[in-house]
């Protein structure tokens, strides 16, 4: 039996047997969208195995419940690459998922936006990435698995459902492309620059090693950014890891409305 599993066996004892359909993995300042799921929380300490989590901001513990009557698992923090240089960190966590019975993950991080018309406290949807930082979680792998198709890597299904939850709350949700920096330093203007030229819409150091990974492991995936700060240079205002947490309530209410009836959808 794997390590995912055992897991997986241990979670149905506190959680219950019913299998969850999708996943949700929040960013910084989304925790609280956890707390919403009836179920039962699960430290990361209590799961051999989990990453370590050592952002503010963050909520180590895997919510497993129904939110608007459908079955989930919410991770309330990841582990960014950024804090032990393991690109591969959300493997375990990923491959637990799939044990549980989920065929779908949905991403969220906090993003710096290079785009005017989509300024702090909205929210993006991804349409695709790019992987500027160059590192992938699958380096290492041994079998033929490891080539991994990325075209439509953010589900064109999921991302229409969740644009017409959008519609139906009443919410602009513009799609765009997401870079990947690896972080923690923020980016130069300079880079920024670059990466627009490139066709990036927004950056973040999060989410594009879970896309490769989920998509590794068969799941269907999409994105949401909330956007906490204009990317460096497009403004007077000052970038930092404090100031991400601040802003992040605002996009996260605008989300947290999209994903309800994104759910109440899918039932």
């Amino acid at each position: 039996m794997s390590d995912a599993d055992t897991l997986a066996r241990l979670i149905r004892t506190r959680a219950g047997d019913a299998p969850v359909t999708l996943g949700l993995i929040l960013g910084s300042g989304l925790g609280h969208i956890a707390q919403q799921v009836e179920g039962v929380a699960i430290p990361y300490a209590d799961l051999p195995g989990f990453p370590h989590v050592g952002v503010s901001g963050h909520n180590p513990n895997l919510h497993v419940g129904t939110l608007e009557g459908v079955r989930v698992a919410v991770f309330g923090a990841r582990e960014h690459y950024y804090e032990s240089g393991n690109p591969r960190a959300m493997l375990l966590p990923l491959q637990v998922l799939k044990a549980l019975g989920a065929d779908s993950l949905i991403l969220t991080n906090a993003a710096g936006s290079m785009r005017p018309d989509i300024p702090p406290g909205n929210v993006m949807l991804l349409s695709d990435h790019i992987n500027y930082s160059g590192l992938n979680p699958l380096i290492g792998e041994k079998t033929d698995a490891r080539f991994v198709p990325m075209t439509d890597a953010h589900d064109p299904a999921l991302r229409a459902a969740l644009k017409a939850a959008a519609k139906a709350e009443g919410i602009e949700l513009p799609e765009g492309v997401y870079c990947w920096y690896s972080g923690p330093s923020f980016e130069t203007p300079a880079e920024i620059r670059m990466l627009k030229l490139l066709g990036g819409d927004a950056v973040g150091m999060s989410t594009v090693p879970e896309v490769i990974l989920a998509r590794f492991l068969g799941l269907r995936v999409a994105a949401i950014s909330t956007i906490t700060n204009m990317a460096a240079g497009m403004s007077d205002e000052k970038i930092s890891h404090e100031h991400t947490k601040a802003m992040a309530p605002l996009g996260a209410a605008k989300l947290e409305r999209i994903l309800r009836e994104f759910l109440r959808s899918r039932k």
